[in-house]
């Protein structure tokens, strides 16, 4: 049988990334002019990438709200991650007695990895998990009361990369009263909403706000003690490591102050279609829409449907024209359940997430949520349910 020919597809997977801004590509066609060399350098060439790496800082900085020298660019997201939340506990080791962690049961994965090298490479015990409520939220309290003696850090994101829920950052630092230093993974929040108050550490990921990939954002607050985890090279800033790219850190730079002056509009619009996914979605049966109703990143929903193979239902909405994640108990790349999903109690059969791009319309979701009641029962009459 011929395939259906359907309109135009629809990316709505933006939290995996986003096409790169206008501003972005603008500034890095003309970055790629003038910021080859190594900006540690003195000649000619290399004091032109400094001012341009120098120039990148300052933007970020201005649109995040911090001082210029407390940002580093790093070779991605995950690297910031990495280095922030290592470099707290190297801050904090003392000789026979290993640093643990205290981290949100919802952590990115990347958080959970590092906190797990450390405890191998170090014999610290096993971080500590805060369990969170239904939509996914962590407790200040509980975070306060998972801290022990030898916490070294604790890490809680600004809000959930998978199902949106924004977590209470400044009360947890409010509880924790300067005695533990802070980490916070913001890579699924930043651009789109204020960076909370609060943290030692933070780090940041640009393709997800519409720069280069291949650009992190390390924010290490002024006095943090901090130390770097790993080998160290000759550059001069030691949160850094190797040498920078420089054009896209200002690409990078040039897009985050685009979406930052540009949110209020596009949040709301954003805000206001996920709510119309989630009432869409909710009349389907045997579905569990997930995450905060409300209080939540603007652009991402997601939602289960009881009986239906999560990769299954990607596979047919794509077949549609649509492109979504997914959140099913067996993902392509780990054949495991969702951690987030299991940790907030819900489905992790079925998943599926959605997240908008600035130029996603009504009219995509209107379509989508006309097609997507049929996938379902299609896909459940084949599993005979």
């Amino acid at each position: 049988m011929a395939d259906v020919i359907y309109p135009a597809p629809v990316d709505l997977d933006a939290a995996s990334g986003e096409p790169m801004h206008p501003a972005a590509r603008s500034v890095l066609d003309a970055a790629l002019e003038r910021g080859w060399a190594d900006p540690r350098r003195l000649h000619r060439h290399a004091r032109d990438a400094r001012l341009l790496l120098d120039n990148a800082r300052e933007v970020v900085a201005e649109s995040l709200g911090v001082r210029r020298d407390e940002v580093t660019f790093t070779s991605s997201g995950t690297d910031a991650v990495h280095r922030g939340l290592l470099g707290l506990l190297e801050g904090r080791a003392r000789p026979g007695a290993a640093a643990t962690c205290t981290l949100s049961a919802v952590e990115h994965s990347a958080v959970l990895h590092a906190a797990s090298w450390h405890a191998r490479r170090t014999g610290a015990d096993d971080a500590v998990l805060v369990p969170v409520d239904r939509h996914g939220r962590v407790s200040p309290a509980a975070v306060q009361q998972a801290v022990g003696p030898r916490t070294g850090v604790v890490a809680v994101q600004a809000a959930n990369h998978e199902v949106g829920t924004v977590q209470p950052v400044a009360e947890v630092a409010a509880a924790l009263e300067g005695r533990t230093p802070l980490f916070v993974d913001a890579c699924a929040s930043t651009g789109r909403l204020d960076l909370p108050g609060g943290w030692d550490a933070a780090a940041a990921s640009a393709h997800k706000w519409g720069g280069p990939a291949g650009v992190g954002v390390l924010l290490v607050r002024k006095g943090a003690r901090w130390a770097t985890p790993f080998p160290g090279d000759d550059r001069v800033d030691e949160r850094a490591s190797g040498f920078e790219n420089v054009p896209a850190a200002l690409a990078a730079a040039a897009a985050l102050r685009a979406v930052v002056e540009g949110r209020a509009e596009v949040g709301a619009r954003q805000h206001a279609l996920v709510a119309r996914v989630r009432e869409g979605v909710a009349g389907v049966p045997d579905v569990d829409v997930v995450g905060d109703p409300d209080d939540r990143l603007p652009h991402l929903v997601t939602f289960s449907f009881l009986y239906v193979d999560g990769e299954a239902l990607v596979h047919e909405l794509d077949r549609h024209g649509f492109g979504v994640a997914s959140g099913s108990a067996c993902s392509s790349s780990t054949f495991e359940p969702s951690h987030v999903l299991a940790a907030m109690g819900a489905l992790t059969h079925g998943n599926v997430r959605l997240s908008l791009h600035r130029t996603t319309t009504d009219e995509d979701v209107e379509r989508l949520l006309g097609v997507l009641p049929g996938i379902v029962a299609d896909l459940r009459a084949r599993v005979g349910m």
